[in-house]
Formats: structure tokens, C-alpha cells, sequence
């Protein structure tokens, strides 16, 4: 269920594998995404069981609606019955609140400064990358108070450059905005690495704790990918900040379908 966990300093991050829920096939199990077809019910009671397992409150998890931009929304509670926003990173000074990526291939990107109680979780995938969602969130933290030389960053399971075979053009296009990204698969043919861009643009902002999952989304049968399946579940990563006091903590609603 949570295939990989870290803690530092009152900052926890989470990203789970796909065992462990109650979604049937093509979804099996822990599928966490709810815009992939899967029966609502069994997401909604997926969320429950990944969130219970890490001590969480589902209600006091915040999702969104991802489409491969680099918009950020803050967060100072659950949505409740308001729209959950289209945007591809949630940015949060609300302690004891969670926030939550879906994942099936792309980069999932969890970063916290546990001493300005900031957090924010960025899905990362090839255009998300290239636009720029990583510097984005990791402004939106600066301008919380977060210092990028004391935020953790997490990256969790996704498909390696070895695996993300592109046409050349798209290479180019991709290595043209950040060349670290550019790769080769096993087979010799051109490739993207979008993890790696990541950890570029990461270090460019001063961020200098940096620890990957170290799995590739499509070698890994733990793990789903929509590049070697294509109907499938999604991943989540999860990242929150102790609260320092349950002193004005507010009961949250359900979180929103992402």
C-alpha cells in the first residue's frame, strides 16, 4: 500500500504502489485516481485505507485536478463543495493538512520546510516539467516564508529515461528548456528523463535535499503505468507537517474527485 515513506523533521511524504485497495482489474488495487473510469466507491474507499494507513484524516486530504500545466493553488483547508482547481500544484502554510498527486508515469514532487511550515506537492510529467511547475510551487513557497535552502523535496515513483522513449523532435524540444532531461532508452533510441530535469531545476532553486524513489513506473508491476498499460489506476504522493496543536483546526469536508 505505501511502498515508499520519509520523515524529516515533522515533514512526512508518502507514495504508495497499487496493492492493498479494492478496485477491481484493469484497476487493481489501490487505485487512487477518480477520472480514470473506477468505480467511485472503491477510489473514495481506496483514499480512505491510504490515508488511514499513514495516520491521516481522508477528509483533511487536498487533491486536484491535474492538466499537465505549472499553475499553483494555495490551500488553507479542504475545497468542501467548492471546484476543485484545474492546476498541477497545491502549496499550503496549514499544518496537519495533506496534499495529495496522482501519478501513472509522471513525477510526482513533494517538498516541505518543516521549519516555516510550508509544504507543497507538484505533478511533474514531461509538460508540466518543461513549463516550469517545480520553480513554480517552490515560489509559492518563498512567498510563504519557506527558504529553498532548508525545503526537503521527495520524488516518488516514475517511468525512467531508460524506459521514455520520444520522437527525436521532442528530445530536442524538451533539452532546448532543460538539458538534463534529455535521454536515452536501453535500446539506444531517444529518450526523456523527466526526474532528472527535475532534480535540475531543484538544485538551480537552491534546493539542495533531494531524495528519489529510485523505481520506474513502467518496469515495475508494483506500480501503474499508463505508458505500458494505458487503461490503469493512479499513484498518489502524499505530504503534510505535524500540526503543532490541534488550536484552530477546523473539521474538513470530503475531498473533491481528481
Amino acid at each position: 500500500m505505501i511502498g515508499r515513506r520519509f520523515d524529516a523533521n515533522g515533514a512526512h511524504f508518502a507514495f504508495t504502489d497499487r496493492w492493498g485497495g479494492v478496485s477491481a482489474v484493469p484497476y487493481e488495487e489501490l487505485n487512487l485516481g477518480g477520472a480514470v473510469g473506477d468505480d467511485p466507491g472503491a477510489v473514495l474507499a481506496n483514499r480512505s485505507l491510504a490515508a488511514g494507513s499513514l495516520g491521516l484524516d481522508p477528509a483533511r486530504v487536498v487533491w486536484m485536478n491535474q492538466v499537465h500545466g505549472a499553475d499553483v493553488a494555495g490551500v488553507e483547508g479542504p475545497w468542501g463543495d467548492a471546484e476543485v482547481p484545474s492546476v498541477d500544484a497545491l502549496v499550503t502554510a496549514r499544518r496537519g493538512l495533506a496534499l495529495a498527486v496522482l501519478t501513472a508515469d509522471c513525477v510526482p514532487v513533494l517538498l516541505a520546510d518543516p521549519v516555516a511550515g510550508v509544504a507543497a506537492a507538484a505533478h511533474a510529467g514531461r509538460p508540466g516539467m518543461v513549463a516550469g511547475v517545480v520553480p513554480a510551487a517552490v515560489e509559492a513557497m518563498t512567498g510563504l516564508g519557506a527558504d529553498p535552502a532548508r525545503i526537503v523535496a521527495r520524488t516518488g515513483p516514475s517511468v525512467c529515461g531508460r524506459c521514455y522513449e520520444v520522437p527525436e523532435a521532442m528530445r530536442d524540444e524538451v533539452a532546448a528548456v532543460e538539458p538534463d532531461a534529455a535521454a536515452e532508452t536501453s535500446w539506444g533510441t531517444p529518450a526523456v528523463d523527466v526526474a532528472a530535469g527535475v532534480r535540475a531545476q531543484l538544485a538551480r532553486l537552491g534546493v539542495r535535499d533531494v531524495e528519489d524513489a529510485g523505481i520506474c513506473t513502467l518496469e515495475s508491476r508494483d506500480h501503474y503505468s499508463y505508458r505500458r498499460d494505458r487503461t490503469t489506476g493512479r499513484l498518489a504522493g502524499y505530504v503534510w507537517l505535524d500540526a503543532e496543536s490541534s488550536r484552530g483546526a477546523t473539521p474538513g469536508s470530503p475531498a473533491g474527485k481528481s
